[in-house]
């Protein structure tokens, strides 16, 4: 055996494919395989406990460099999936490759079919200023899972849910919540210790909701694939300009300075 070939060999391959976990600017983020993220869904569904997943972004990670609550809510996640062309970049800069990246709205369908074959119920949390209501969002998922129970309430970002609305949440196994961040994070962060609940997993889902009723268009696949999916925001919504700005020129100073 050719042990210098063999030493080469696993340098590379410690530095690319052994990290499940990285830790970008102080937020861990999962490094896992598409099919393993869904297993991780799977598994979270099967048990009888409270889980609470995070898609991060540039925005989330520059967000939370300044706002301790957010960022300890983060870390606190069962698991946090890369969204976003920066997050992989922030891995190369760090000598690593991250393995998969998916957007919120891409991993909510597939807990759907999750939740569909479970026969599990779905609540939505959506905010009364978006584009799109609870009850349409429910309407446009029945019409793929039409055996799925999926209740919801739009709500103040800031809006104090009343004692019959929380024991209501607590009947239902899945939340999602469209507040943007860390808004939605908090919110659902402080679902975690409903006394009685059946809660197993809850996702802060951004502008997934409009994307999900078509209330918003997505980028054409091509741009996503390469990464431009900000600059298709940017042209159709060109009042996120801040949000931008910190996703596509802040994000990777700080990468590229602290790293």
């Amino acid at each position: 055996m050719n042990y210098d070939k063999f030493s080469i060999f696993h340098f590379f391959n410690i530095i690319f494919y052994d990290s499940k976990k990285m830790n970008i600017l102080g937020v861990k983020i999962d490094n896992l395989e598409r099919n393993e993220m869904l297993l991780k869904m799977m598994d979270f569904l099967a048990e009888e406990k409270f889980h609470q997943i995070a898609t991060i972004n540039p925005e989330f990670i520059v967000e939370a460099e300044k706002n301790d609550e957010f960022k300890k809510i983060l870390n606190d996640c069962d698991l946090n999936i890369a969204d976003g062309i920066g997050i992989k970049f922030a891995f190369w800069r760090l000598g690593k490759n991250l393995k998969f990246r998916m957007a919120g709205v891409d991993l909510m369908r597939e807990i759907l079919k999750i939740a569909n074959i479970k026969k599990l119920k779905i609540f939505l949390v959506t905010s009364s200023r978006g584009l799109s209501t609870w009850e349409k969002t429910r309407n446009t998922i029945l019409e793929n899972h039409p055996d799925l129970i999926v209740d919801g309430i739009n709500l103040k970002k800031n809006g104090v849910l009343g004692e019959d609305i929380r024991s209501k949440l607590s009947d239902f196994e899945i939340i999602f919540c469209n507040f943007g961040a860390p808004d939605q994070e908090k919110f659902l962060y402080s679902l975690k210790n409903l006394k009685n609940g059946k809660i197993k997993l809850t996702m802060g889902i951004g502008g997934g909701f409009d994307f999900l009723t078509e209330n918003q268009k997505r980028a054409p696949i091509w741009m996503r694939k390469a990464g431009l999916e900000w600059l298709w925001r940017f042209i159709r919504q060109p009042w996120r300009w801040k949000r931008i700005w910190n996703a596509v020129i802040v994000f990777p100073i700080k990468i590229i300075f602290n790293a």
